[in-house]
Formats: C-alpha cells, structure tokens, sequence
C-alpha cells in the first residue's frame, strides 16, 4: 500500500453517534489523524483515543475556520484532507493521488462527496465536489460558517507567498470519495443543526454586507427547515446579484430555487426558468427540474421530452435524475394520460426502484415481462 505524507484533520462536538466509523474507515490508510474537540460532553473524545494522540481542545467562538484553521496547525503533514465526523471514506486512489500532488502543488484538491439523505420515503445520494485536499502552506479556511477553503497570500509568519500570491484559487480532481451520512439524524436534530446554522449565516452576513453564496446557504438552511417562502426570499437574493454561473454552488442556488417555487406552487412562475435554459442545462438536474416544472403547468409533451434528455447526459448531482427517476415520472404522465402499455414500459425502466414497483404492481398485478 503507498501511505502518503496526509494528515486527516477534523472537529468536532458530540459525535459520538457518527466517530467510530469515520476514524475506523481512515484508519487502514496510515494518514495522521488530528481531531479537535470543541467542547464534547459525550463520548467523542474517549472514542477517538483508540484511534489517534493527536486530540486537541478548542474553545467554541462561533467560527468554523477558526477551530479548523488550528487542526491544519497542528498537523506534522503539510497535505491536508479535511473531513467531518459524519463522512465515511468510501475509496482514496492513493498512487493516482501522489502524481497529482507532484503535479499540482498549489492547487486544491476537489474530493467527491455523496450526501445521503431521505426524499419520500426513498433513500437519495447526491453527488458533490468540494475543495477538502490542500496543501496548507498555501490554502486555509475562511468564513464563520459553511467555511471554503480559500488561497493564502502570505504564511504563518506574514511572509507574502510569492510562488501564489495573487493568483486565483486553481483546483484539480483528487480521486478520494467520501459518504456523508450526517442527513441521517432525527428530524428533532435537524431542525437544531438548521437553527444553528441560520443564526451563524445571519452573524456573518451582518458583517460582510451583501453576499450570494451566503444568501444560498441561508436558503439551503430554510428548506431544511420546510421553510419555503423564507427560502424563495434567500435565494431570489442571491440571483438577483451579478453571480458566475459557471460556479456549482450557483447551479445549485438555480435549482433550489426552482423546487421552492413548485413547492409553494408557484407553477407559472417557475416558466420563467425556461429564460435561462440555455445557460444551466448543462447537467440532468436542471433538466430535470425543467420537466417537473412542466409536469405542473399540464405541458405533458414538453415535460416527457425533459425528463428523457435527462436520461442521455452524463452529469448529474442527484443519482437517478438521469435514469430510474426520469423514467418513473415519464411513466407516470403516461399512466395519467391513459396510455397503460407506455406507462409500463417507462416503470420497467426504472429497474427495482420501489414506487415503479409498486406501479407495475397495481398495473400489471399477474406480473409483467
């Protein structure tokens, strides 16, 4: 096995629900493990001893790349892999990782994450690329809350970093995926974490001033909450500023923005994203969307030929919008429209996606081919 010079740093409070499987997972790997508590009252500490000696305390001050910023400093390895208590290392190409920290020593390393979460009643995975792999002479994190890891210009001493100073943050592909279980919790906790996050996210806007990227957040954090007017109102805040849409938290903010208008059934408003077609069209999941949003507007041509040029494109973020789930909602217009044999025919596309299932079942209750 080639063990690389990477300290797996993290923090964390209370975890003992999620740390064992974390550090168990990171632990075959060799990588230092440099976890910071800031202010556990269960048995997070006790657990993360059988796994590492590099356990640190860090009074709490509301800042996220404050506690963060003091793991990178306490870790032996100048190559960084950042990760919470919640994620589980899921596979790392380590002989492919060492050419590219050769070849991109300045740069960020996007990591896959695959957030797990829960959609009616089905199990979801979406997919997301995040800059968690750095070197930490040139990168450290920024912001109170949802912190990005960011360039530095000068280093620990205030010396200006002349390789990168002034240079804007370039990033490469890091083969490292990660599965984020953290949308697991009770809905009690949820609610708490979103609470939280909302007042943090408010804290740092009154500082900053105007800021799309917290007005996602803040959105992000509403729909959590089922709070879809609050969240409409965020993210029509973050649009309405001069964004580059090539950035994938505003693809994101863009699609967000388009389910909260189909949640407070605001279908006809939700037209006027065909005005920007062209631009976010780039993966199934606004194509999706797109089809979802003629599903509501009764333009059941319209929304069929969406959701199948879903099922042809190759990026997505939420696994099935370019396949099963497509499918089932072509199957779906089909079987409300009367037209049985082609709504069977798109719910056996679906494969074993139970509410196709359960479809078939009704439809074809001897069984079908």
């Amino acid at each position: 096995m080639t063990i690389l010079p990477i300290s797996a740093c993290m923090i964390a409070k209370n975890e003992e629900k999620f740390i064992e499987e974390c550090l168990k997972r990171l632990k075959p790997y060799h990588y230092e493990i440099v976890l910071v508590d800031t202010g556990s009252t269960d048995r997070t500490v006790e657990i993360a001893a059988k796994y590492t000696d590099k356990i640190y305390h860090f009074d709490w001050i509301n800042d996220f790349s404050a506690a963060r910023n003091y793991a990178l400093a306490q870790a032996n390895n100048d190559w960084i892999l950042s990760i919470d208590c919640d994620e589980y290392l899921e596979s790392i190409d380590a002989e492919s990782l060492l050419k590219l920290m050769k070849q991109h020593p300045y740069d960020a390393g996007q990591i896959l994450i695959r957030n797990r979460f829960t959609q009616d009643g089905q199990t979801s995975i979406e997919n997301i690329r995040v800059s968690r792999f750095f070197n930490r002479n040139y990168y450290h994190f920024e912001g109170a809350i949802h912190e990005q890891v960011e360039r530095k210009n000068t280093d620990s001493n205030g010396v200006h970093i002349h390789k990168v100073i002034n240079q804007p943050k370039k990033v490469f592909t890091a083969p490292i995926t990660l599965l984020h279980v953290g949308y697991d919790g009770s809905e009690e906790e949820m609610r708490e974490k979103s609470l939280r996050n909302i007042a943090l996210l408010e804290k740092e806007l009154e500082s900053t001033g105007a800021d799309a990227y917290l007005y996602y957040q803040l959105g992000q954090s509403c729909m959590r909450l089922n709070d879809y007017e609050k969240a409409y109102e965020w993210f029509n805040l973050g649009l309405s500023m001069d964004v580059d849409s090539s950035q994938g938290y505003v693809q994101n903010m863009v699609e967000s923005y388009g389910y909260c208008l189909l949640d407070l059934k605001r279908y006809a408003e939700a037209l006027q994203l065909t005005g920007i077609y062209d631009i976010f069209a780039i993966r199934a999941d606004f194509v999706f969307l797109m089809g979802l949003i003629y599903m509501n507007n009764a333009q059941f041509d319209k929304a069929i030929e969406e959701f199948k040029k879903a099922t042809t494109m190759e990026q997505f973020s939420v696994e099935g919008i370019n396949s099963y789930r497509a499918n089932y909602n072509v199957g779906v217009i089909y079987e409300c429209t009367g037209h049985i044999d082609e709504a069977c025919e798109y719910y056996i596309k679906c494969g074993a996606f139970e509410p196709a299932q359960r479809r078939l079942l009704y439809l074809k209750p001897t069984g079908h081919k």
